[in-house]
């Protein structure tokens, strides 16, 4: 393997782990033309859409509609609005008017009876926290489709998507936490094969084929807790500083030190959420050198301290 498709590997290999759910709603439509239903834009929220029988077509404002068939899967990775129709045409209604309440840790259904081709669908709006979502993942494209023969091959994504699409779904204590880690497994099985096609179309996510700032996004991922300045990221992937940080800008969407904040701010969050590791203990961890420099990133970013937001996370779970 070449070292720019490792490089790549890493890349997305990173892009798949900052997306740990913190509730889902799912829903299940059976629906009968003529319908269409218009999905507002969500916000720290992936979106996804199983066909399980019939088909549908998905269309968001200045893309290209695009069909689907029984076994496709569509994952919408930032919660772009969009609609969902038996024709590409027909105008719908908004989802709030038939799901009003679609709380997280909550099921729902829709009916539609018309008199034409039935359809079956498994939807769920996955919300992450909106820490993890880096520039980059921001910048994936609106939908990502998955056709019943690329399914097929992700025996494991197949067999989640069916047990969660299915009436007989187990229900008992601890349910709902089994459906969120379900459908978590679901969206990254999912991803892993859609971000493979994108590192070989460079048209897609042309950041995958830049092998200096892919180098560096690797590097900020990986290598977050070091001292790292503009100036030394540049230098370690073989650009001026200029030129570095303009590419960045272009091919992320973010300037390189907010993204490096950014990690650094994920993984704190991580620690503190997620391990026991002492507080005081955190900044070093994630390359800060001042427990009062880290604090000041940590309020402004998350809109909390480190210990309210510890304390939150140990009364959510």
């Amino acid at each position: 393997m070449e070292a720019t498709d490792a490089q790549s590997d890493d890349l997305l290999s990173e892009l798949l782990k900052p997306l740990r759910l913190t509730g889902v709603f799912d829903s299940r439509w059976h629906v009968s033309a003529p319908w269409a239903i218009e999905g507002d834009a969500e916000q720290s929220c992936a979106v996804l859409h199983y066909i399980v029988e019939g088909g549908c077509w998905i269309s968001g404002q200045g893309q290209t509609p695009l069909e689907l068939h029984a076994g496709d899967l569509a994952v919408f990775p930032t919660g772009t609005a969009h609609r969902l129709s038996d024709r590409p045409d027909r105008q719908g209604v908004p989802l709030r008017a038939v799901l009003p309440e679609r709380q997280p840790g909550t099921s729902g259904e829709i009916r539609i009876d018309g008199e034409g081709p039935a359809s079956r669908l498994l939807c769920a709006g996955l919300h992450y926290d909106a820490g993890a979502a880096t520039g980059l993942y921001k910048a994936l494209p609106w939908v990502l489709v998955l056709d019943g023969s690329q399914v097929v091959k992700e025996p494991l994504l197949r067999d989640t998507l069916c047990l969660l699409a299915s009436p007989e779904r187990p229900v008992g204590p601890g349910d709902r936490l089994i459906t969120l880690r379900a459908f978590e497994m679901a969206l990254v099985l999912a991803l892993r094969p859609l971000l493979r096609e994108l590192a070989d179309n460079p048209a897609a996510l042309p950041v995958l084929r830049h092998p200096g700032i892919s180098k560096a996004l690797v590097i900020v991922a990986t290598r977050f807790a070091e001292p790292w300045t503009i100036e030394s990221l540049a230098r370690a992937v073989g650009m001026s500083r200029s030129a570095f940080t303009a590419a960045f800008r272009e091919l992320v969407g973010e300037a390189p030190a907010r993204h490096l904040t950014g990690r650094r701010m994920q993984e704190a969050a991580r620690l503190l959420g997620e391990t026991s590791l002492p507080q005081s203990a955190v900044p070093q961890r994630v390359g800060y050198q001042s427990s009062v420099g880290f604090h000041l990133a940590f309020r402004k970013w998350f809109g909390k301290t480190p210990g309210e937001y510890r304390s939150a996370s140990v009364s959510a779970a």
